[in-house]
């Protein structure tokens, strides 16, 4: 990774981290009511699958309108590949790029928000906003798993992010790492300040955050150890960003 900027370390103050995790948690995470968890597999119909015949310069299964909001200079891209348009199953994948080649480094089961996904995301609809989105900061419950401080997204350590312990236990361990989604929020804050610059009935608070086995919210929610491999992983030199989507939205 490069060196990128220097890492924040911030533990909020009782009251306000309170007040920032109830804002924040109110968008993404907590029993949702979506049934038990029916797997994951690879991005169905070979979606972020290498083949013979795809184009190295471009990411599988994204068409030209995303594609094209992809900064140029970008070079680590995770995609959510929804399953569909009303499923709250998903698969991440992340590329990076090198020279003009993107290369597929990992892949994870995932989950997306209860009811599917949406290009006009609201809040408590339920559905994750399907876009291309920066990822700039980072943080949660637990230190930040990066051994070399300093090189990945600023990651802010705080007791605020952690669930509610009236939500049911397999929720208590959501925020234990959370990344930031660019989406309604100002980059350069910690991922639970609670700002909404497009207004609060756009939702906000939408981040790649730990799993506990079915539909979120609005986020997107993955295993333990791909959060901490991203945390490790994604670099600020790199401009990573989020390519997020059900699988027709994302080629359209």
């Amino acid at each position: 990774m490069g060196s990128g900027g220097g890492r924040r370390t911030a533990v909020a103050m009782a009251a306000l981290g309170s007040l920032l995790a109830v804002t924040a948690l109110s968008a993404c995470g907590g029993p949702s009511g979506h049934g038990t968890d029916s797997g994951g597999s690879g991005p169905p119909g070979g979606a972020g699958r290498s083949s013979a015949t795809a184009d190295p310069t471009r990411i599988p299964g994204v068409g030209d309108r995303l594609q094209g909001r992809i900064p140029a200079g970008s070079r680590q891209v995770v995609a959510v590949y929804g399953d569909g348009r009303d499923s709250a199953d998903s698969t991440v994948v992340l590329y990076t790029k090198q020279g003009s080649a993107w290369h597929r480094a990992r892949s994870w089961a995932a989950h997306n928000g209860t009811k599917g996904w949406t290009t006009d995301h609201h809040e408590n609809d339920k559905r994750t906003p399907v876009g291309v989105f920066t990822l700039s900061d980072a943080g949660g419950v637990l230190p930040d798993p990066d051994p070399a401080p300093g090189s990945g997204l600023p990651y802010s350590r705080s007791a605020a992010f952690a669930a509610p312990r009236w939500w049911a236990k397999s929720y208590w361990h959501d925020f234990d790492y959370v990344i930031a989604i660019d989406y309604n929020r100002v980059k350069g804050t910690p991922p639970n300040d609670p700002t909404r610059p497009e207004g609060t009935s756009k939702g906000g608070s939408i981040w790649l955050h730990m799993d506990h086995g079915s539909g979120t919210s609005a986020c997107v929610s993955l295993p333990k150890p791909a959060m901490e491999y991203l945390l490790r992983t994604l670099d600020p030199d790199r401009h990573p960003v989020v390519v997020m989507g059900d699988r027709a939205d994302l080629k359209a």
